[in-house]
This record gives C-alpha cells, sequence and structure tokens, in this order.
C-alpha cells in the first residue's frame, strides 16, 4: 500500500470521526424555538376553554394567545448540525444546558414540575381575575402534584384540598410537612380532604426516604377558596407558569359582558400573582414569533422581560409592556379605542 493510500484512508477515517462527531455526539446545550399558541378565547374539542359554573359568562369574538417555546428535554440529544441550525437562526436560541436545568433532572421530572407549575398557574390566574372584579378570597392549601409509585399515589388527587393531616390543621404547606415528620412511624396518617366539593378521609402511611425524612409523595400548593368555579382547559402537553397573566385575562374577558379584545386578536406572556403582579418567563424572543407567525396584531411583554426582545422580528405586530393584570387591561381598552394609541413601552422606564 503506498504513502498517497494510506494518507487517503486516514484522512476518510479522521473524516468518518468528524461526520460521527457532528451528527451523533450529545452536546451540553438546550435549543429554544417557537412553539404553538394557543387562543385561551376558542373552543377545545367543542366546548369553551374557560368553563364557569354559579356565575354568568360571556363568550364573545376575538383571541387572546398564550404562548409556547419548544425546548430541548433534559435527556434529549442535540449535536453539532441542530446547535448551528438554532445558532443561525432568528428565532431560536442556544442556552447551556446547565443553565436551564439541574444536573439530576429527567424528562420525567421535568414534566412533573412542569404539570404542577400549570395547575398552581390556573388557580393563581383564577385568583387576579377575581381580584381585579373586586372579590375577596380565602387561601387554601391544595395538592399540584402527585408523585407516581409513592404512598399517596392513587389515594390524593390533584387540587384536592387539604383540611386536616392526623390531629393537623392545615392553614398554610408547611403545616402539611410537620404533620407527616410527626406522625407515628410505619402507621397510616389520615388526611382529611375536601374532593369535588365533598369532604372526605383518605389513609396514607409515609415512607422513610434515603435522607431519613419521611414522605407521601405530594407537592402542597397555595390555592383560594372560589366564590364559583373557573377552570382553564389546557392541554396536557403545555405546562410551566408563563400563561398566567394570558389566562387571567381570558377569565377576567369571559366573567364580564362585551369583549376585551374587541374581535382582535392578541397574544402575550407574563407569570401572574394573586394580586395580579406579571412576572418574567423564559423565552420572551422564541414566544413573540410564535406569536407574529400566529398573527397577533398586539403582544403584552412583561416588564422584567424587556431587556430580552433586542433585535427580536415583530412584523406588524406592536408590543406593550405589561406590570400588572390591571394595566394590561387598561391597556387593551385603549388599544381596541385606537391601535395607534400610545401604549406602556419596553422604552419606558416608570412602571
Amino acid at each position: 500500500m503506498s504513502q498517497r493510500t494510506r494518507a487517503g484512508l486516514l484522512a476518510l477515517s479522521l473524516l468518518a470521526v468528524l461526520w460521527g462527531i457532528t451528527f451523533f455526539v450529545p452536546l451540553p446545550y438546550v435549543i429554544y424555538q417557537p412553539g404553538p399558541t394557543v387562543d385561551i378565547l376558542a373552543k377545545a374539542d367543542g366546548q369553551e376553554t374557560v368553563q364557569v359554573t354559579g356565575h354568568k359568562a360571556y363568550y364573545d369574538d376575538g383571541e387572546l394567545r398564550m404562548t409556547t417555546v419548544f425546548v430541548s428535554t433534559p435527556e434529549e440529544a442535540v449535536n453539532l448540525v441542530e446547535l448551528l441550525k438554532a445558532y443561525y437562526s432568528d428565532d431560536d436560541a442556544v442556552w447551556p444546558k446547565s443553565s436551564v436545568y439541574a444536573p439530576e433532572e429527567t424528562d420525567e421530572s421535568n414534566d412533573r414540575e412542569s404539570a404542577g407549575a400549570m395547575v398552581s398557574s390556573q388557580d393563581t390566574a383564577v385568583a387576579a381575575a377575581l381580584t381585579e372584579l373586586g372579590e375577596k378570597l380565602d387561601p387554601i392549601v391544595d395538592i399540584v402534584d402527585v408523585t407516581p409509585g409513592m404512598p399517596a399515589d392513587g389515594e390524593l388527587k390533584v387540587r384536592d384540598v387539604l383540611i386536616r393531616v392526623g390531629d393537623t390543621e392545615i392553614t398554610e404547606a408547611q403545616d402539611v410537612l410537620d404533620a407527616i415528620e410527626g406522625a407515628p412511624r410505619g402507621e397510616p396518617v389520615p388526611f382529611v380532604v375536601r374532593r369535588d366539593g365533598k369532604r372526605m378521609t383518605v389513609e396514607v402511611t409515609p415512607e422513610e426516604m434515603d435522607d431519613g425524612a419521611y414522605r407521601v409523595g405530594f407537592t402542597p400548593g397555595v390555592g383560594f377558596d372560589f366564590p364559583y368555579r373557573v377552570s382553564v382547559n389546557i392541554p396536557d402537553r403545555i405546562g410551566g407558569p408563563s400563561a398566567g397573566l394570558m389566562m387571567s385575562l381570558a377569565i377576567y374577558d369571559t366573567l364580564t359582558p362585551g369583549s376585551l379584545t374587541d374581535g382582535a386578536d392578541i397574544a402575550g406572556t407574563g407569570t401572574i400573582t394573586p394580586s395580579g403582579k406579571v412576572g418574567p418567563i423564559g423565552g420572551i424572543q422564541q414566544k413573540i414569533a410564535a406569536a407574529r407567525d400566529a398573527g397577533a396584531e398586539l403582544f403584552l411583554v412583561p416588564a422584567d422581560n424587556c431587556d430580552g426582545i433586542g433585535g427580536v422580528d415583530t412584523g406588524d405586530m406592536r408590543l406593550a409592556r405589561a406590570t400588572t393584570m390591571h394595566r394590561a387591561v387598561e391597556t387593551l381598552a385603549d388599544w381596541v379605542a385606537d391601535p395607534d394609541a400610545p401604549l406602556p413601552s419596553c422604552k419606558d422606564t416608570a412602571s
């Protein structure tokens, strides 16, 4: 075999290795891409997305779109080709995996955390909307997630309201943890809960964890006793807390006569607190791109995300800064009355 032939074979071998690295070797990065938008005022499977029981509902024209982002999952292998494609895209983004996920995070744990955050976000959105309408709400402690395979699995359910654990009356989430830790070891603990409006008692035996703590396998959250029932039926594949603002606006629109959007297509994002304060989210540029591509005319940007929208292509869509739900309602009213009206902007410094 000649020297030239050996060199050629070596070059081919190196090229094969490089191609293998390019296509098959996972790299420690996460890709963000625009995801689908969901009109919360629309029907899903023949039913309104916002369901109300015990109060008159007003279903009008217009769209209030929550926006989503496709994000590489914790266990997803992202290769060099995919990273380069995302890096040079105007709408995608690349982030180090360590800045997005914890080292031990899995697809399953991420899905469960995201689903629990959506449950809490929906309840908080209802609270924000009802607070805007002047309702007084009493806080409760409820269940936002049940861990598969743990003692609570099959016994307690998401949205169960915790009234008493053992002999402890539950007024805050810490009461639940203290009651479980203080329960007799190896014996069932009675959980008094309210489920679908009915009071019931369920017995669950805590299990000892590797760290010596005793757990039953659920996550308590802070909810509210609402004067009437409101639910937002978001597809199960969508999780996280970032739709809070748009859900609260859709609920407010459904509970009040007339159209908040006057038939227009409006999108946005942002977490929400029970008092109506709007908080920041991840993937703001991808969410703006998703709303633009869906044909939205106005997009509500959380004030704390204003620094992250530089260079994003908005097309013909206007952006308005959102600090609170109350201010967002005023912004929509101003824009509906005059699409060219001055609106809160990310260029503003005042809140």
